[in-house]
């Protein structure tokens, strides 16, 4: 049984802890479920989901990992700026303005459609690009149909093609509907894929796996694979076809701030929503809301572990302090360490317990952690 890891300062109010060795188990996992030729785009846009994109693609790149993916070109370039030589693909919408940057940082970018081509190609910069193909999500891409757009963008002189993508709508979904829909947006990328080559066009790399496209249709052919939750170890509430064996990788700790006995009929926190019918022993602790523990978790129910037992939130969640009962925990002082996501020696509170608790998936509660929690990396 794991404990709790490395401990901060004395003093230290709240951090995230980040497990590399879980991380590189994630990586090898996996690799397992690849077809022979395939490799991981890392999806490591938004900070790595919370956990630090510089330390966390440094840690993939020491793993084998060739190729990432994030959202924002300033994301990228912040990565190059830590170091990473590595390629990387900006899927999000980038404007023409910054294409001179694209150029500078040798970054590769998704075309959203023929308009978005056209005004990159005008700006003059050389680019490598790849094709988003809307198959269904009706996010990002053009459609199908649309075959002279999609051949419009191989015209374009300053552009150079190296892939075409697609993305899933509900991947995540053992619903037969579900499959049959993502399932049906593979055909149309693979006939979209399968026509443009017959054409004599060069389509280069494909990708469509997001994380639950990776454990859920692991039959699907492609050049890379972009598993972003899956590589973090938090799934969230939907099923997946195998219970893939991923390791969480992030644990949020705090510290008991103060610990009082009230009398029953006393309420607790803002709104006085909370009030007792015993005499309780309340502590309370160093993080909130402004730290990205949802406020909405206020009266569900929600738990932390501390000393190895569960303690129930109570009242509602301030911005920097939230409160537990601990009455039935012996011994609770002021730096006792609370463990709202991770193991406490016998027993885990995971992200998607936690993330259910707050009516929303594990990538928003990650995601929202805030960058005043020191990130702590175990090796």
């Amino acid at each position: 049984m794991t404990s709790i890891g490395l401990n901060p300062a004395d003093d230290g109010r709240a951090w995230v802890e980040i497990d590399m060795s879980a991380l590189r188990h994630n990586v090898s996992t996996i690799k397992g479920r690849l077809a022979p030729g395939c490799e991981i785009m890392a999806v490591v846009k938004a900070d790595a989901y919370g956990h630090g994109a510089a330390e966390i693609s440094s840690q993939l790149r020491q793993a084998g990992v060739n190729t990432f993916a994030v959202a924002t070109v300033g994301e990228a370039i912040q990565l190059r700026e830590s170091g990473l030589d590595s390629e990387i693909l900006v899927m999000g919408c980038t404007s023409p303005q910054d294409a001179g940057l694209l150029a500078e940082h040798n970054l590769k970018q998704v075309v959203a459609d023929g308009k978005h081509a056209k005004l990159l190609n005008e700006t003059g910069s050389k680019l490598a690009i790849h094709i988003a193909i809307d198959t269904g999500m009706h996010r990002l891409g053009i459609e199908p149909d649309n075959m002279a757009e999609i051949e419009g963008i191989f015209a374009c002189e300053n552009l150079k093609v190296e892939g075409l993508a697609t993305h899933f709508a509900a991947p995540d979904s053992l619903d037969e509907s579900d499959i049959a829909f993502t399932r049906a947006q593979y055909d149309k990328f693979m006939d979209t894929v399968n026509a443009l080559k017959g054409k004599g066009y060069n389509v280069g790399k494909l990708h469509m796996q997001s994380s639950y496209a990776v454990l859920n249709y692991p039959d699907f052919k492609c050049d890379f694979i972009r598993p972003g939750i899956s590589l973090y170890g938090a799934l969230h509430n939907a099923s997946t076809a195998k219970n893939p064996g991923l390791r969480p990788v992030l644990s949020l700790r705090a510290r008991v701030a103060q610990v009082r006995w009230i009398k029953p009929g006393e309420s607790v926190s803002y709104g006085r929503t909370f009030s007792t019918t015993r005499p309780m022993k309340i502590a309370t602790v160093s993080i909130g809301y402004a730290d990205g523990v949802p406020r909405q978790i206020s009266g569900t129910g929600a738990q932390v572990l501390i000393h190895s037992q569960r303690a129930l939130i109570i009242g509602r969640i301030c911005m920097d302090m939230l409160m537990l009962d601990v009455t039935h925990i012996d011994h609770v002082g002021p730096l006792d360490i609370v463990t709202l996501i991770g193991r406490d020696v016998a027993d885990e509170i995971r992200c998607e317990e936690f993330a259910m608790r707050a009516d929303t998936i594990t990538h928003d509660v990650l995601c929202r952690l805030g960058q005043r929690l020191p990130r702590i990396y175990l090796p």
